[in-house]
């Protein structure tokens, strides 16, 4: 009887310990497909890739089957199972973070199920539980640098998601307890779907002081905990999978709506308009002239603790503090130089402040007023171009978010792309 008692109060106050904690249900997303048809289609697109590197085709004369393959199958993705392709995204300046489990399944001789699989990229690999049974209370834990750039977004591949087989043969996650810094926020309630799970978070998680770079790093590293509350049974299989968690957020680089990029025909464009294939005015540093250059590539985020540049012909730009601009003398500057050198991998960045003179279309302009905005907006950069690592934004030159320079691997066709960060 005591036995019993102590049971029910266990379980009692085990419900109200969750009833405190908001639930939190993920929006659906993309549903997975690596069946044979898409496998058939990949197949094609890497040897049209290959066929491009070899020049035995030229992008300039594909078929429209051929180009709608690129736009179904990105051309930056290395395979069907990538996760994130190799252009632009929140990873670009998100930098790294660790993620540690406190079990694992033991390898089967030819696969793992290792906590790394949950960041390595890839639906084709899976971390599971080690634990006997469904693993009940076993845990993930994401441990981020305290510079780290805020997370808004969390998005989850529940079960072993290679195939709709070992989906299904393995368990799923019903219910996770989610905890930051090891404080419970929330219970998330995956659905039973072979699909991505997303959720956006009401305020983004990480450090927001962001002003003094050195004093930000010494701050203690935060985390973000799941825990397994409750699973969908697998057909053959007791063992609870997880494919991939990985995020979206704030804090990289990006220029506000509104911008105007100047076009290669001298025409001014809304930077939220442009379009991949759009043709704009770019600055060769080498020859000083200026070019025209195909964008092959846009991204946009949203972002907060902006600022807003006022210059001397009164033209105003609002940007993130790690944006560079061309200065005066051919450096890049920028308000937060530290961040810029990081995740740009470009030296000697100057710092911008007010005096500080840029480089615009006619000759140079003197900053002349700085000022910080709290709020949140959507903000947009040109990624790539098909020259040059510039353009115009309201009249001064700045760079694109290509300036960094990637680690290189070849993949299976010999073409090089790039590394994600991981």
């Amino acid at each position: 009887m005591k036995l019993h008692i102590t049971l029910i109060t266990m379980i009692l106050t085990t419900n109200l310990f969750c009833q405190e904690l908001k639930t939190i249900i993920p929006i659906e997303g993309e549903t997975f497909d690596f069946g044979i048809e898409v496998q058939n289609d990949w197949k094609k697109r890497d040897q049209l890739l290959e066929d491009l590197a070899n020049e035995k085709k030229s992008w300039d004369n594909l078929t429209e089957e051929e180009n709608e393959l690129f736009e179904k199958y990105d051309e930056t993705y290395e395979s069907m199972w990538d996760v994130e392709g190799g252009g632009c995204s929140w990873y670009c300046g998100a930098g790294e973070y660790s993620v540690t489990t406190s079990s694992e399944l033991s390898s089967n001789g030819k696969l793992d199920y290792k906590a790394k699989n949950l960041t390595d990229f890839s639906y084709q690999t899976a971390w599971v539980e080690g634990k006997k049974g469904y693993g009940i209370g076993e845990f993930i834990n994401f441990s981020f640098a305290p510079t780290h750039p805020r997370v808004t977004t969390i998005i989850f591949a529940n079960g072993y998601v290679k195939s709709e087989k070992a989906w299904k043969d393995n368990s799923r996650v019903h219910k996770l307890k989610m905890l930051i810094n090891n404080e419970p926020y929330a219970i998330i309630e995956l659905k039973d779907i072979y699909s991505k799970q997303i959720i956006e978070l009401e305020k983004p998680l990480g450090n927001s002081d962001r002003k003094d770079f050195d004093k930000l790093k010494e701050k203690d590293n935060w985390n973000i905990k799941f825990e397994i509350l409750s699973i969908y049974k697998g057909d053959k299989y007791d063992d609870t999978a997880i494919s991939e968690i990985y995020f979206d957020g704030l804090d990289v680089h990006c220029l506000a709506k509104g911008t105007l990029i100047t076009m290669s025909d001298r025409t001014l464009k809304k930077i939220e308009d442009l379009k991949v294939g759009d043709e704009i005015l770019s600055y060769n540093k080498e020859t000083g002239e200026y070019e025209s250059s195909i964008i092959k590539e846009l991204a946009s985020q949203i972002h907060k603790d902006l600022i807003n540049i006022e210059f001397s012909n009164g033209i105003q730009l609002t940007c993130t503090k790690d944006h560079p601009f061309l200065a005066k003398n051919l450096s890049w500057t920028s308000m937060n130089p530290k961040k810029t050198e990081r995740d740009y991998e470009i030296n000697d960045v100057i710092q911008l402040k007010v005096r500080t003179k840029v480089r615009n279309l006619k000759s140079e302009l003197e900053v002349v007023k700085i000022t910080e905005i709290k709020e949140e907006q959507i903000t947009y950069t040109i990624v790539d171009l098909s020259k040059n690592k510039t353009f115009v934004a309201n009249g001064i030159i700045t760079g694109i978010e290509k300036l960094r320079v990637p680690t290189m691997y070849k993949n299976n066709s010999g073409l090089i792309a790039k590394t994600k960060v991981k």
